[in-house]
């Protein structure tokens, strides 16, 4: 019997490596078990410092500290799989006929760095995560450009949305997901993978901490509590706020250390007491196993992890993948 190949991956935007951890697989997350897929994590970028900490202490290599712009592509590793959750702010639609993809600052631009290195590199397959608010860009324009660029870098390209409340993690998460192949044939066998908990989603009391084991801290005062009982959100703050022990988190974000009562993002509300998610809960959230070391401050772990891509989503994404190419 032949060896299976090992696919090598290279990682760009890779922030604390939910893509990477996902890609890899052989861990364990809410009693179920995500088999390790026949890859290896050959190279990973990312340019912020602290959040690349949390990264070197979860993955045997370490992860190159540079900004995109400044790597060239031989510098990078030969590999099979190239992936980034590349940053989306910023696009333009430059009014010229045909209208072409600009960027209004240099956060814009990096999505050409992916492109460029595709490109230069020309590995079988890439997978781009990003928010769904991609697909209306620019009243809608920017994202078929988008498309457009990967397949000018040679790549046949699908995409979709997916919810990671359909795939066994305790978050309404919903991000789209753009596959591309180098070879058609593996292209037309791709398929985005199906729905395992649609309709049974994970409820957030599935990852909660004891109430006992949370510091103080983590709760909000009275006077925060008094505050938002008297503003005009108090009746509306149970629609979107203060979560449903029964259903799946909303969306956590990068700026979850800065959470108020008055804020959009999610926060608890447990016999009567108000307070916002520990880092290990977001974790949780977001489908890293409790062995995913959490280093740096709380502030970092926040951002690091709203920052993330759901490590379970990404499992699932990759066996359809393998699958494809094989």
């Amino acid at each position: 019997m032949k060896n299976k190949k090992k696919y090598k991956v290279a990682s760009l935007f890779s922030g604390c490596g939910g893509m990477d951890f996902g890609a890899e697989g052989g861990f364990q997350f809410l009693g179920n078990h995500y088999e390790k897929h026949d890859t290896q994590t050959v190279y990973a970028t990312d340019f912020d410092k602290s959040i690349c900490e949390i990264y070197n202490s979860n993955f045997p290599i370490k992860i190159d500290v540079r900004d995109i712009r400044d790597i060239k592509s031989e510098e990078i590793p030969n590999h099979d799989i190239l992936t980034g959750g590349f940053p989306c702010q910023s696009f333009s639609v430059i009014a010229q006929n045909p209208k072409r993809l600009g960027s209004k600052d240099p956060r814009g631009r990096l999505f050409f760095e992916m492109c460029r290195i595709l490109k230069e590199k020309r590995p079988l397959v890439f997978v781009a995560e990003n928010v769904k608010g991609l697909l209306s860009a620019n009243n809608g324009e920017a994202f078929p450009l988008i498309i457009k660029e990967f397949e000018l870098a040679g790549y046949h390209v699908k995409y979709k949305i997916l919810n990671a409340s359909h795939y066994g993690v305790p978050q309404k998460r919903e991000r789209v997901f753009i596959v591309g192949f180098k070879g058609k044939k593996a292209f037309e066998k791709f398929e985005f993978p199906e729905p395992v908990t649609e309709k049974t989603p994970i409820p957030i009391s599935s990852i909660l901490i004891q109430e006992k084991e949370i510091e103080e801290k983590f709760y909000f005062s009275e006077k925060a509590v008094k505050g938002m009982n008297s503003s005009k959100h108090a009746k509306t703050m149970n629609k979107g706020r203060a979560q449903k022990p029964h259903e799946p988190c909303n969306t956590v974000g990068a700026h979850l250390s800065k959470v108020s009562l008055n804020s959009t993002d999610p926060v608890l509300c447990i016999q009567g007491r108000y307070r916002m998610f520990t880092p290990r809960e977001v974790a949780r959230i977001q489908s890293f196993p409790d062995n995913f070391t959490l280093s740096g401050s709380k502030t970092i772990n926040y951002k690091a992890l709203g920052n993330a891509v759901a490590p379970v989503v990404m499992w699932h994404v990759t066996k359809k993948i393998i699958q494809a190419l094989q």
